[in-house]
């Protein structure tokens, strides 16, 4: 069998309906340009015999450094019909980030825009493979530039012919435990999405269906969540660069882009909990929004609820294997702080450091067993790390969590991010959503914090909403909450107010950061 995911998500809806729009691009200046899959696959064909002519074969490697604009499908699917590995990298990744993941993954290619060729450049002399630089927005001296590629390039192109299991993708994890890791992906992966993209968008694709995303295209989240699953549909995506998410910049976007489906992660929709009567300011035509990453808790769904009209469906998966879990209101109830059941196509269980499934209801680590249509093929260029991502035939995600009698699944926390206080395992994740469950609180996390006595003592940090001041009775405030609705020994002992977080790219708290800071902000403290 053959299959290859460029085709899939473009030449095939280009020569069935060459006409069908594609892609909605909107730039900062609110200019729209609309893009036809007929377009796509023309423009795709000209790059891909472009890159085909500065020595890129099969499996090269070739890195796409682009916020969501036209240019990047246009160079994910040239890639893939190449049959080379596409390498996304977050827009918002500093030098140290870009150096290790490009001479990592061995690019010969990258594609980027202006703003971020210079540095490209500025590194240049440290890397080990790469041999060409294009830029998509500006032409700049020892780089080629993106038009004058397909200017010169044919617009006829034979994709190669690629089976499911042959590699397509390398996206790199968060690297919160050394180094990131490249997750290499076969052209199956979108395959194995297309289940758990649809369920949560209740049954996608619908008549009229219209997806968009804050999230960067260069997330699996955003690639393999919103971008390739509706060009597969046939389903037009709005593509719309937005340096910092802006709560009221995005209801206005959903408004003028008649926006019908959208992805957000959760700390867009906590920023947007701060919109009040959102539908009586715009004419919103939302049918379904899904979010993953961390648990959103009871508010933010009351408020998605009452406010947008909408049930939010949340999903669970990691970039090594996701969207396993998830959430359909048409289906089954939705619960607060559940990531719902396991979609079609995978199991998915709760097992114990021996591999062993636990008991409902009893804390384990969420595992998935293999095979399974989105699992990652292994890690680039390291099988020791590989292997040690499974027992037996679980891939281990490294996140705990609970099933309950109903078969619906909870997260409680990262293995390394669960607090050890006095002998008490304590997940993070209830904890923040009772703090956030308190009207002066917009987003909280809790860490464990390094104490003589308990071992760690929960700490939180706490930003609070625009209205509310910081003051040492609010801290006491938010204690008393905390302990009088979970108990004495979860309450934070020590609250820190904040302005922001350190986040990952994809838009999660990095506990792993605050804990840091508090090891070394202790371990330099004078004695008593």
């Amino acid at each position: 069998m053959h299959y290859n995911l460029g085709v899939d998500v473009c030449d095939r809806h280009a020569d069935s309906h060459p006409s069908a729009i594609a892609l909605i691009e909107e730039d900062e200046r609110g200019k729209e340009i609309i893009w036809t899959f007929q377009e796509l696959k023309v423009s795709s064909n000209r790059l891909a015999n472009a890159l085909r002519g500065l020595g890129c074969e099969r499996k090269d490697r070739i890195a796409v450094l682009l916020s969501q604009s036209s240019e990047l499908p246009i160079a994910h699917i040239a890639i893939y019909k190449l049959g080379a590995i596409a390498v996304p990298l977050f827009a918002l990744f500093g030098p140290d980030a870009l150096l290790h993941r490009l001479n990592d993954s061995g690019a010969k290619v990258v594609i980027t825009d202006a703003a971020h060729a210079h540095i490209i450049l500025d590194l240049r002399s440290q890397f080990t493979t790469l041999q060409s630089i294009i830029v998509t927005d500006q032409q700049i001296r020892d780089t080629l530039f993106f038009t004058d590629l397909q200017n010169g390039a044919s617009p006829q192109f034979d994709p190669v012919r690629t089976r499911p299991a042959d590699p397509a993708v390398i996206i790199y994890t968060s690297g919160t435990t050394g180094p990131a890791k490249g997750a290499l992906h076969g052209h199956q992966i979108l395959l194995g999405h297309l289940p758990g993209v649809s369920l949560p968008h209740d049954f996608a694709p619908h008549l009229g269906d219209r997806f968009w995303t804050p999230a960067d295209w260069a997330w699996i989240g955003g690639l393999f969540d919103v971008l390739f699953p509706a060009l597969h549909w046939g389903v037009p995506v709005v593509a719309h660069r937005m340096a910092k998410f802006d709560p009221e910049q995005a209801f206005t976007l959903m408004e003028r882009k008649q926006i019908r489906n959208v992805f957000l992660p959760p700390t867009s929709l906590k920023m947007m909990r701060q919109i009040q009567r959102p539908r009586e300011r715009w004419h919103l035509q939302l049918r379904t929004i899904t979010s993953g990453g961390e648990p959103l808790g009871q508010e933010t769904l009351d408020y998605a609820k009452e406010q947008l009209g909408v049930t939010i469906h949340e999903f669970y998966g990691q970039t090594e294997c996701n969207v396993v879990l998830g959430n359909c209101s048409s289906l089954f109830p939705v619960k607060a702080n559940s990531m719902g059941r396991p979609i079609p196509g995978h199991r998915v269980e709760i097992i114990d450091a021996n591999g062993q499934l636990v008991k409902c209801g009893e804390i384990g680590e969420i595992a998935i067993l293999t095979p399974d249509p989105v699992m990652f093929l292994e890690y680039w260029k390291q099988p020791h790390a590989t292997k040690q991502k499974f027992i037996g035939d679980w891939l281990c995600t490294g996140d705990l969590g609970y099933k309950d009698e109903d078969g619906y699944f909870h997260f409680v926390g990262r293995k390394d991010d669960v607090i050890s206080s006095a002998g008490y395992r304590i997940g993070p994740s209830e904890i923040e959503e009772t703090l956030t469950q308190h009207p002066a609180v917009l987003m909280a996390a809790a860490v464990g914090s390094p104490d003589p006595v308990r071992g760690e003592i929960v700490k939180a940090f706490v930003k609070l909403r625009a209205e509310f001041t910081q003051t040492h009775e609010l801290a006491v405030e938010l204690q008393q909450w905390v302990k009088t609705r979970l108990g004495a020994h979860e309450y934070p002992r020590e609250i820190e107010f904040v302005t922001e977080f350190p986040m990952t790219p994809s838009g999660k708290i990095q506990r792993h950061i605050l804990k840091k800071r508090e090891q070394e902000r202790k371990s330099t403290r004078p004695s008593t």
